[in-house]
């Protein structure tokens, strides 16, 4: 079997087939092989659409969509996932958690003032 080059991608080789009494060609490329090269290539797919109605335009989606490992992303200085709250965990959380839970249990319980103090009828009028 020979090698060569298939035609729009860098670098990765495909083996060569060949049949009995037929013209060489390059073998598929595996989902395997795609993916590793879209991954450290990284691939961009633009599209726009339209919906219209007698000219009017109703909507517009425009579709920019970039597939790439992370370390390729960090490469072209994409990193928005690094610095999104909902994203990322944050080590304080469970000091925070405790502190709230604290609070709250402040809150509710009764303070010796309010026990002292008489308690108003829910009725209120004045008679």
């Amino acid at each position: 079997m020979t090698e060569a080059t298939t035609g729009g991608w860098s670098g990765a080789r495909a083996p060569l087939r060949s049949d009995a009494g037929s013209r060489a060609r390059p073998a598929p490329a595996s989902l395997v092989d795609v993916l590793e090269r879209v991954l450290d290539k990284g691939i961009v797919i633009a599209g726009d659409i339209r919906v219209n109605l007698f000219d009017i335009e109703l909507l517009t989606i425009k579709v920019r969509l970039l597939i790439a490992s992370v370390d390729r992303a960090r490469e072209m200085g994409i990193n928005w996932w690094e610095h999104d709250p909902s994203l990322t965990a944050r080590d304080d959380l469970a000091e925070e958690n405790r502190r709230l839970r604290s609070r709250i249990a402040e809150l509710e319980s009764p303070s010796p003032e309010a026990a002292r103090a008489q308690p108003r009828s829910e009725g209120g009028g004045d008679g």
